[in-house]
Protein backbone atom coordinates (compact mmCIF):
# COMPACT_ATOMS: atom_id res chain seq x y z
CA UNK A 1 0.00 0.00 0.00
CA UNK A 2 3.02 1.99 1.12
CA UNK A 3 3.70 2.31 -2.91
CA UNK A 4 0.76 4.29 -3.78
CA UNK A 5 1.89 7.03 -1.23
CA UNK A 6 4.08 8.33 -4.01
CA UNK A 7 3.16 6.50 -7.42
CA UNK A 8 -0.04 6.96 -9.10
CA UNK A 9 -2.11 4.59 -10.51
CA UNK A 10 -0.82 3.98 -13.54
CA UNK A 11 -2.34 0.73 -15.20
CA UNK A 12 -5.17 -1.39 -14.56
CA UNK A 13 -2.84 -4.16 -12.67
CA UNK A 14 -2.10 -1.33 -10.47
CA UNK A 15 -5.44 -0.64 -9.93
CA UNK A 16 -6.18 -4.09 -9.11
CA UNK A 17 -3.90 -4.54 -6.44
CA UNK A 18 -4.30 -0.64 -4.82
CA UNK A 19 -7.65 -1.59 -4.41
CA UNK A 20 -7.02 -5.39 -2.73
CA UNK A 21 -4.51 -3.77 -0.12
CA UNK A 22 -7.51 -1.16 0.91
CA UNK A 23 -10.10 -3.25 0.78
CA UNK A 24 -9.27 -7.05 -0.62
CA UNK A 25 -7.67 -7.79 2.60
CA UNK A 26 -10.37 -7.21 4.28
CA UNK A 27 -12.84 -9.50 2.57
CA UNK A 28 -9.94 -11.94 2.89
CA UNK A 29 -9.95 -11.51 6.76
CA UNK A 30 -13.71 -11.12 7.54
CA UNK A 31 -14.25 -14.67 5.55
CA UNK A 32 -11.28 -16.01 7.60
CA UNK A 33 -12.73 -14.59 10.51
CA UNK A 34 -16.30 -16.56 9.62
CA UNK A 35 -14.16 -19.66 8.82
CA UNK A 36 -12.48 -19.53 12.26
CA UNK A 37 -15.92 -19.05 13.99
CA UNK A 38 -17.24 -22.35 12.40
CA UNK A 39 -19.95 -20.49 11.05
CA UNK A 40 -18.57 -20.47 7.02
CA UNK A 41 -15.89 -23.13 4.91
CA UNK A 42 -13.01 -21.09 3.89
CA UNK A 43 -13.69 -19.36 0.84
CA UNK A 44 -10.83 -19.16 -1.76
CA UNK A 45 -8.97 -16.13 -1.74
CA UNK A 46 -9.82 -15.23 -5.20
CA UNK A 47 -13.13 -14.73 -4.81
CA UNK A 48 -12.75 -13.09 -1.30
CA UNK A 49 -11.11 -10.64 -3.22
CA UNK A 50 -13.30 -10.33 -5.70
CA UNK A 51 -16.30 -9.81 -3.23
CA UNK A 52 -14.23 -6.25 -1.88
CA UNK A 53 -13.28 -5.00 -5.43
CA UNK A 54 -16.78 -4.16 -6.60
CA UNK A 55 -17.05 -2.43 -3.44
CA UNK A 56 -13.95 -0.76 -3.29
CA UNK A 57 -14.31 0.12 -7.53
CA UNK A 58 -17.85 1.38 -6.88
CA UNK A 59 -16.94 3.53 -4.49
CA UNK A 60 -13.70 4.73 -6.42
CA UNK A 61 -16.21 5.72 -9.62
CA UNK A 62 -18.95 6.93 -7.41
CA UNK A 63 -16.08 9.61 -5.41
CA UNK A 64 -14.58 10.97 -8.61
CA UNK A 65 -15.41 14.49 -8.08
CA UNK A 66 -15.31 14.34 -4.77
CA UNK A 67 -11.41 12.88 -5.21
CA UNK A 68 -10.43 14.67 -8.38
CA UNK A 69 -11.47 18.22 -6.26
CA UNK A 70 -9.37 17.69 -2.99
CA UNK A 71 -7.47 20.40 -1.35
CA UNK A 72 -4.41 21.10 -1.75
CA UNK A 73 -3.59 17.66 -4.23
CA UNK A 74 -5.97 15.76 -6.31
CA UNK A 75 -6.83 12.11 -5.01
CA UNK A 76 -6.09 10.16 -8.44
CA UNK A 77 -7.44 6.46 -8.45
CA UNK A 78 -8.75 5.84 -11.93
CA UNK A 79 -6.14 3.65 -13.78
CA UNK A 80 -4.03 5.97 -16.32
CA UNK A 81 -4.37 2.99 -18.73
CA UNK A 82 -7.93 3.61 -19.01
CA UNK A 83 -8.35 7.38 -18.73
CA UNK A 84 -5.81 8.58 -21.24
CA UNK A 85 -7.39 6.95 -23.87
CA UNK A 86 -9.86 9.78 -23.59
CA UNK A 87 -8.34 12.59 -21.99
CA UNK A 88 -4.64 14.01 -21.18
CA UNK A 89 -5.63 14.58 -17.69
CA UNK A 90 -7.49 13.11 -15.30
CA UNK A 91 -9.24 16.26 -14.38
CA UNK A 92 -10.17 16.79 -17.73
CA UNK A 93 -13.57 14.36 -17.57
CA UNK A 94 -14.81 16.83 -15.59
CA UNK A 95 -14.90 19.47 -17.88
CA UNK A 96 -18.34 19.98 -19.59
CA UNK A 97 -16.30 20.22 -23.22
CA UNK A 98 -15.19 16.48 -22.70
CA UNK A 99 -18.56 15.26 -21.49
CA UNK A 100 -18.50 12.00 -24.34
CA UNK A 101 -15.31 11.20 -23.66
CA UNK A 102 -16.03 11.56 -20.24
CA UNK A 103 -18.89 8.95 -20.25
CA UNK A 104 -16.66 6.47 -22.68
CA UNK A 105 -14.31 6.79 -19.94
CA UNK A 106 -16.76 5.71 -16.93
CA UNK A 107 -18.02 3.09 -18.91
CA UNK A 108 -15.12 1.39 -19.49
CA UNK A 109 -14.52 1.69 -15.69
CA UNK A 110 -17.67 0.40 -14.54
CA UNK A 111 -17.29 -2.26 -17.40
CA UNK A 112 -14.10 -3.05 -15.41
CA UNK A 113 -15.85 -3.15 -11.96
CA UNK A 114 -18.39 -6.29 -13.59
CA UNK A 115 -15.98 -8.15 -14.18
CA UNK A 116 -15.85 -9.43 -10.12
CA UNK A 117 -19.62 -10.07 -10.44
CA UNK A 118 -19.90 -13.68 -10.93
CA UNK A 119 -17.01 -14.27 -8.34
CA UNK A 120 -19.29 -11.99 -5.92
CA UNK A 121 -22.24 -14.34 -7.00
CA UNK A 122 -20.31 -17.72 -6.26
CA UNK A 123 -19.26 -16.83 -3.09
CA UNK A 124 -22.71 -15.89 -1.88
CA UNK A 125 -23.74 -19.02 -3.03
CA UNK A 126 -22.04 -20.94 -0.74
CA UNK A 127 -22.43 -18.93 2.73
CA UNK A 128 -24.63 -20.84 5.13
CA UNK A 129 -25.13 -18.29 8.10
CA UNK A 130 -28.34 -15.93 7.77
CA UNK A 131 -26.23 -12.74 9.15
CA UNK A 132 -23.48 -13.06 7.23
CA UNK A 133 -25.31 -13.69 4.58
CA UNK A 134 -27.40 -10.65 4.57
CA UNK A 135 -23.76 -8.34 5.78
CA UNK A 136 -22.66 -9.42 2.12
CA UNK A 137 -25.75 -9.60 0.35
CA UNK A 138 -27.16 -5.80 1.17
CA UNK A 139 -23.60 -4.49 0.15
CA UNK A 140 -23.03 -6.34 -3.05
CA UNK A 141 -26.89 -5.55 -4.42
CA UNK A 142 -26.06 -1.67 -4.01
CA UNK A 143 -22.97 -1.85 -5.42
CA UNK A 144 -24.55 -3.27 -8.77
CA UNK A 145 -27.33 -0.56 -8.32
CA UNK A 146 -24.99 2.68 -7.77
CA UNK A 147 -22.57 0.93 -11.09
CA UNK A 148 -26.40 0.35 -13.10
CA UNK A 149 -26.96 4.33 -12.35
CA UNK A 150 -23.20 5.44 -12.94
CA UNK A 151 -22.89 3.72 -16.20
CA UNK A 152 -23.70 6.29 -19.43
CA UNK A 153 -24.62 8.84 -16.81
CA UNK A 154 -22.57 12.01 -17.08
CA UNK A 155 -23.98 13.20 -13.89
CA UNK A 156 -21.10 11.14 -12.05
CA UNK A 157 -18.83 14.18 -13.12
CA UNK A 158 -21.24 16.55 -11.78
CA UNK A 159 -22.42 15.61 -8.39
CA UNK A 160 -22.80 11.70 -6.73
CA UNK A 161 -24.80 8.98 -8.20
CA UNK A 162 -26.42 6.88 -5.84
CA UNK A 163 -29.52 4.66 -5.61
CA UNK A 164 -32.69 6.43 -3.84
CA UNK A 165 -33.21 6.38 -0.20
CA UNK A 166 -36.34 4.62 -0.51
CA UNK A 167 -34.97 2.24 -2.74
CA UNK A 168 -31.57 1.35 -0.47
CA UNK A 169 -34.33 0.89 2.65
CA UNK A 170 -36.18 -1.63 0.27
CA UNK A 171 -32.65 -3.62 -0.37
CA UNK A 172 -31.76 -3.84 3.00
CA UNK A 173 -35.32 -4.84 4.22
CA UNK A 174 -36.23 -7.55 1.55
CA UNK A 175 -32.69 -9.37 1.24
CA UNK A 176 -32.83 -12.54 2.94
CA UNK A 177 -32.07 -15.37 0.21
CA UNK A 178 -29.92 -15.88 -2.36
CA UNK A 179 -33.49 -15.82 -4.66
CA UNK A 180 -33.68 -11.96 -3.61
CA UNK A 181 -29.43 -11.52 -4.63
CA UNK A 182 -30.40 -13.33 -8.05
CA UNK A 183 -33.40 -11.41 -8.77
CA UNK A 184 -31.62 -7.94 -7.99
CA UNK A 185 -28.45 -8.52 -9.78
CA UNK A 186 -30.73 -9.69 -12.82
CA UNK A 187 -32.60 -6.68 -12.94
CA UNK A 188 -29.72 -4.26 -12.13
CA UNK A 189 -28.02 -6.09 -15.17
CA UNK A 190 -31.03 -5.61 -17.21
CA UNK A 191 -31.09 -1.35 -16.37
CA UNK A 192 -27.34 -1.92 -17.10
CA UNK A 193 -28.05 -3.71 -20.66
CA UNK A 194 -30.78 -0.73 -21.85
CA UNK A 195 -28.27 1.99 -20.89
CA UNK A 196 -25.25 0.16 -23.35
CA UNK A 197 -24.70 2.52 -27.06
CA UNK A 198 -23.72 -0.02 -29.09
CA UNK A 199 -21.51 3.32 -30.24
CA UNK A 200 -19.57 2.67 -26.95
CA UNK A 201 -15.81 1.61 -27.41
CA UNK A 202 -16.56 -0.71 -24.82
CA UNK A 203 -19.90 -2.39 -25.63
CA UNK A 204 -19.53 -5.80 -26.95
CA UNK A 205 -17.42 -6.21 -23.79
CA UNK A 206 -19.48 -4.74 -21.83
CA UNK A 207 -22.15 -6.64 -23.20
CA UNK A 208 -20.65 -9.91 -23.14
CA UNK A 209 -20.14 -9.41 -18.80
CA UNK A 210 -24.05 -8.20 -18.61
CA UNK A 211 -25.03 -11.52 -20.40
CA UNK A 212 -22.99 -13.79 -18.10
CA UNK A 213 -24.47 -12.10 -15.27
CA UNK A 214 -28.08 -12.59 -16.56
CA UNK A 215 -26.48 -16.24 -17.30
CA UNK A 216 -25.75 -17.15 -13.77
CA UNK A 217 -28.69 -15.81 -12.50
CA UNK A 218 -31.22 -17.41 -14.90
CA UNK A 219 -29.35 -20.93 -14.36
CA UNK A 220 -29.88 -20.79 -10.40
CA UNK A 221 -33.25 -21.84 -11.34
CA UNK A 222 -33.80 -19.01 -8.22
CA UNK A 223 -35.57 -15.90 -10.19
CA UNK A 224 -39.08 -17.06 -10.33
CA UNK A 225 -39.01 -17.44 -6.60
CA UNK A 226 -38.42 -13.67 -5.93
CA UNK A 227 -40.94 -10.67 -6.98
CA UNK A 228 -39.18 -8.08 -7.71
CA UNK A 229 -39.27 -4.47 -6.67
CA UNK A 230 -35.75 -3.04 -8.47
CA UNK A 231 -37.31 -2.35 -11.06
CA UNK A 232 -41.26 -2.15 -10.49
CA UNK A 233 -42.83 0.78 -11.53
CA UNK A 234 -46.31 2.16 -11.16
CA UNK A 235 -48.98 1.82 -14.27
CA UNK A 236 -47.64 5.30 -16.53
CA UNK A 237 -51.41 6.50 -16.13
CA UNK A 238 -51.80 6.31 -12.93
CA UNK A 239 -50.78 9.83 -12.17
CA UNK A 240 -53.39 11.05 -14.74
CA UNK A 241 -56.06 9.21 -12.72
CA UNK A 242 -55.07 10.63 -9.78
CA UNK A 243 -55.49 14.34 -11.13
CA UNK A 244 -58.16 13.53 -13.09
CA UNK A 245 -60.02 11.99 -9.61
CA UNK A 246 -59.12 15.16 -7.56
CA UNK A 247 -60.42 17.54 -10.51
CA UNK A 248 -63.79 15.10 -10.36
CA UNK A 249 -63.68 15.59 -6.75
CA UNK A 250 -63.28 19.35 -6.23
CA UNK A 251 -66.25 19.75 -9.27
CA UNK A 252 -68.63 18.06 -6.96
CA UNK A 253 -67.40 19.58 -3.75
CA UNK A 254 -68.10 23.25 -5.69
CA UNK A 255 -71.45 21.98 -7.00
CA UNK A 256 -72.78 20.67 -3.28
CA UNK A 257 -71.45 23.91 -1.60
CA UNK A 258 -73.29 26.21 -4.32
CA UNK A 259 -76.90 23.66 -4.00
CA UNK A 260 -76.87 24.61 -0.06
CA UNK A 261 -76.07 28.41 -0.75
CA UNK A 262 -78.83 28.14 -2.99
Amino acid sequence: MAKFICKEVETVDDYNEYCHYVSGLIGIGLSKLFHASGAEDLAPDCLCNSMALILQKQDTIQDYLEDINEIPKSRMFWPCQIWSKYVNKLEDLKYEENSVKAVQCLNEMVTDALTHVEDCLTYMSALRDPAIFRFWAIFQIMAIGNLALSYNNIEVFRGVVKIRPGLAAKVRDRTRTMADVYGAFYDFSCMLKSKVDKNDPNATKTLRIIEGIQKACRDSGLLNKRKSYILATEPANSSVLVVVLLILLAIVVTHLSASRSA
